[in-house]
């Protein structure tokens, strides 16, 4: 895998020079699913606003696609990442999902004849084919998230940031993004995906966990390798998958059969 992102030894603060993320590094790899996860106040949020260039480091590197992060720089590195944030309300901008999808691509100055399709393409990546003259007072909080996500992929960025996309959804809404990620992930092996989440399930689910603990990085592994620190997880206010804690749960009942059967 070719390294896409590389971070090193950041640091950041606000106010009064009290970091919020110290000497944090770490790298992701294209067509890597990335999840990042935290307490609140752990700095999460921060990160995505720096990958994005909202806010400056106050030490350290960043560097995309092989680029320096600056001020010379940053609008060629903002072409290729996406960002979905965690409010679907604050998103919409168009009147129908249709013209909040095009407005990406107005932006882009696309052709308007070349719109459409792509359009009609994205929508129905994110199974919102059918909804695209429906306004979006309409839809459900999973269904704005959905064509928020469209709206971003239409633009053909390389990292798509989550940052807190399910944290307003109900499980259904939660259910129906993570699905939408893995039919992204196949569709595209190369797109990067990098979640910021409260969602245990799904930071379990990717290919490469970061635990972040008073603005500093805990853990920087394998989902599988990260669970091996289940004490450390738990004294930071972090649970367990519910499939882990049920498997365990079942070993110390001697149910081992049960758990074997239920493939856990």
């Amino acid at each position: 895998m070719s390294k896409i992102l590389e971070v090193n030894n950041l640091s950041f603060s606000y106010i009064d020079n009290i970091d919020v993320l110290s000497d944090v590094s770490f790298s992701i790899n294209e067509g890597e699913y990335t999840s990042i996860i935290g307490h609140n106040g752990s700095g999460k949020s921060t990160i995505a606003k720096l990958l994005i260039g909202l806010l400056a480091a106050k030490e350290g590197s960043l560097k995309a696609f092989g680029l320096e992060y600056s001020k010379k720089t940053i609008r060629e590195i903002r072409k290729h990442f996406g960002i979905v944030f965690q409010n679907p309300d604050n998103q919409f901008i168009g009147a129908t999902v249709e013209d909040d999808i095009a407005f990406g691509l107005e932006n882009k100055l696309v052709k308007h004849e070349d719109m459409q399709s792509i359009i009609n393409e994205y929508a129905k990546k994110v199974n919102m084919l059918e909804y695209l003259k429906k306004e979006p007072s309409t839809l459900s909080g999973g269904q704005k998230q959905r064509v928020a996500i469209a709206g971003v992929l239409s633009l053909e960025p390389d990292i798509l940031i989550l940052d807190e996309a399910t944290a307003m959804l109900d499980p259904k809404g939660k259910r129906e993004i993570r699905e939408i990620i893995s039919l992204l992930r196949k569709d595209n092996p190369k797109l990067s995906i990098i979640s910021i989440t409260h969602d245990i399930e799904e930071a379990f689910s990717s290919d490469h966990l970061i635990v972040l603990n008073k603005g500093k990085v805990l853990f920087d592994d394998t989902p599988e390798n990260v669970l091996k620190h289940q004490d450390e997880l738990l004294k930071i206010g972090l649970d367990i998958p519910f499939k882990v804690r049920l498997a365990q749960e079942l070993d110390k009942a001697g149910l081992k059969k049960v758990k074997d059967d239920l493939c856990l």
